[in-house]
Order: C-alpha cells, then sequence, then structure tokens
C-alpha cells in the first residue's frame, strides 16, 4: 500500500467514535495519543492537549527556519457511529477504495496531513506547518475552537473531502426549539382541554411554507440558499389525556448574511399568536472567503483548477476565518458519510497529500 493508504488504514482501525453522539463510545484518546507519537517521530513537535475532560487533541508543528508563513493543515479525529456497519474498523483496500468508519470523513485527511507535515518537516521550510488533528467536529467543534484559541497561522486548510473540488464556501446552523402550550385535561373532557400537539401541528405548516419560501429565492452564488427542518417532536403522557406541552426541535442552515437574530425573528413567526416560547440552542456560522485569496489561488493552481463550490455541511472552516485565518476547504473523494458503507479513493486522497506538500513548500518559503 502507499503511505497514505497504510496511515489511513492504521488510523481507522481506532476506534474514535464521538462519544457525545453515542454514549459510552470510546472517544478521541487513542487516536490523539497515535497522532501524536507519530508526528513526534516524524521530526515536528507534538502537543497532546486535552480540551475536556477525555477530550484530546493532537497537534504537531514543522518548524521553520526562519522568516516564512505559516500554513495549518485541519483534520478532524472524531467519527459518528457504526450501526448497521459489516467491518467499521477493518480498513480493507479493494479496487483503489479504502472502507471503514472515517475512511472518507475524515482520516484519509488526516493522513494526508500528517504526511505533508512530515514531509515540511523533512524539507525544512521557512515557515511553520501546523497540523491540527482536533476532536469533536461532529458534534460542537471544541477542538477547532481551541486551535483557533492558541494557534494563528498566516493560512489554512481544512481537509475535509471536497471530492478534490475547491470549496470557498459553507453553510451554518441554528439548533433550535419551540415549545407550544396547551392544557391538561381528562381525554373526555374536550371543554376543558386544550390539544398542545394539534396546536403545534400549525407550527409546522408554517415551517414547511417559511422552507418552500427560502429555498425558492437561492441568493448565493456558491451556496443557493438556506432551509428549515423539524428533527424531533416530543409531548404528551398517555391516550387519555390533553397533552399540556408539545416540545418542536429542529435545524435552520443558514448561508453567509443570514444571521441567529434572523432565525429568533422567524421562529417567533412560527410560533405565532400561539401561547409557549421558541429559542436557539446552539449556533454556527456560515463560511465564505473570496477567491482571488492566496491560499485559495494557491491550492487552484496545485491542485490542476478544480471545480469552486460550496459545500452544504458545515464544517471547522468559520471557527479558522472567524480567528482571522484565511482558509479554504480541499479534500479527497470518496462516499458514505455517516453511511454504513464508507469509503476513500485511495488515489485522490493521494493526489490531495500532493496539493498540501506543494502548497505549503511554496507559502512556506
Amino acid at each position: 500500500m502507499s503511505s497514505v493508504a497504510e496511515l489511513t488504514a492504521e488510523l481507522v482501525r481506532i476506534d474514535s467514535v464521538n462519544p457525545d453522539l453515542i454514549e459510552g463510545a470510546a472517544g478521541e484518546g487513542d487516536i490523539a495519543r497515535f497522532v501524536a507519537g507519530w508526528l513526534e517521530r516524524a521530526g515536528l513537535d507534538a502537543e497532546l492537549d486535552e480540551v475536556a475532560p477525555g477530550r484530546f487533541n493532537a497537534v504537531g508543528v514543522a518548524r521553520g527556519t526562519g522568516g516564512g508563513r505559516s500554513l495549518m493543515l485541519n483534520a478532524h479525529m472524531d467519527t459518528v457511529g457504526v450501526a448497521g456497519m459489516e467491518a467499521p474498523f477493518d480498513g480493507r483496500v479493494e479496487d483503489g477504495r479504502l472502507y471503514g468508519r472515517g475512511a472518507y470523513d475524515m482520516k484519509a485527511s488526516l493522513a494526508a496531513s500528517m504526511l505533508a507535515g512530515a514531509e515540511a518537516a523533512r524539507r525544512g521550510l521557512r515557515g511553520d506547518v501546523i497540523v491540527t488533528a482536533v476532536c469533536d467536529e461532529e458534534v460542537a467543534s471544541i477542538g477547532t475552537a481551541r486551535v483557533a484559541e492558541r494557534y494563528g497561522a498566516d493560512a489554512a486548510i481544512v481537509t475535509e473531502p471536497t471530492e478534490e473540488r475547491l470549496a470557498l464556501a459553507h453553510r451554518g446552523f441554528v439548533a433550535w426549539e419551540i415549545e407550544v402550550a396547551g392544557r391538561a385535561a381528562h381525554g373526555s373532557r374536550p371543554d376543558l382541554g386544550i390539544d398542545a400537539i394539534a396546536r403545534t401541528g400549525h407550527v409546522l405548516v408554517r415551517l414547511e411554507e417559511l422552507d418552500r419560501r427560502l429555498r425558492a429565492d437561492p441568493t448565493h452564488a456558491l451556496l443557493g440558499s438556506g432551509s428549515l427542518h423539524a428533527s424531533l417532536v416530543a409531548g404528551g403522557q398517555e391516550f387519555s389525556s390533553y397533552p399540556a406541552r408539545c416540545l418542536l426541535k429542529g435545524e435552520r442552515r443558514t448561508i453567509p448574511g443570514e444571521t441567529v437574530a434572523q432565525v429568533e425573528s422567524e421562529l417567533r413567526g412560527l410560533l405565532g399568536d400561539l401561547e409557549g416560547e421558541s429559542r436557539v440552542v446552539f449556533a454556527r456560522e456560515p463560511f465564505e472567503v473570496g477567491e482571488d485569496t492566496e491560499i485559495a489561488h494557491l491550492v487552484r493552481g496545485h491542485a490542476g483548477d478544480p471545480e469552486i463550490v460550496g459545500v452544504p455541511f458545515w464544517a471547522d472552516a468559520a471557527l479558522l476565518a472567524a480567528a482571522g485565518v484565511p482558509t479554504v476547504v480541499f479534500g479527497p473523494a470518496g462516499e458514505g458519510a455517516h453511511a454504513v458503507v464508507e469509503w476513500v479513493d485511495v488515489a485522490s486522497a493521494e493526489r490531495c497529500l500532493e496539493v498540501y506538500t506543494a502548497v505549503a513548500a511554496e507559502f512556506c518559503s
């Protein structure tokens, strides 16, 4: 196997399911220790950083000789769960594809970043190459939030899989709740009871209409429009009672220019004159960077003029950009992120390694 395939397979064989997704899951401790040790042996200054109890980042810095600019290569170590997968941790290679949980999202990208960092250390570039292997991207991104606080860089590549397209934008998201009030009563007393679940039906109708209006008006050149959907509904206590409350949870995907304050206003509109309350639970900003940014120009040149896109998913690029680091997203091709069959194209991951290495050599010199 190639160095990329071999290292990716080693990473896939380490269970790193995010424990905030699956109770009791392994988390990033074992894989972070592996990455930090590998980076140290490759000549980087390596650090294991406990971001939260049992949650670790591994950071390696290929120190420059001085006078050059710094480049960050960012990849997350955590994965989603493995329910329904036949061999999630085998790291099997077949017909140019490497299979397993996290192979595509995003341990092949992590392997390519590590190998690019090792090559930078070997070459002795003028500037630093910083490899940040982070925890918790699949939930709250506490890993990259810590990196953004502790490490500066002149530019960054978030190596999420993009099918070797250059992503200059991604959507943000707002997690929200609407709680609709009713009145509890015996099911035989419609004169006393108010059905909170039925009232929530009005909210859902308004939600569907708002989503339709949003998607009918695409305003962003790379991302189109925002969107809105319901995620969970909970209410009631037994067959014979009117439900006193119904809790609706959902998500609003946002594009650059759309704010949390705007979403809060939309939620109030969904609730309307119904008794209850709406609230934002958690939010992450959307991301975009100009095509004329130097890091975008360099990646585009070394990748052979790839298609420029916006990606629909949220990525840690937004956190780095908010910290003032010019950032792009570029990674390998594959399939099956969060699915029961996941694979990465090995040749594509090898090409990404070549791009990361070439960009680092030029940018950091």
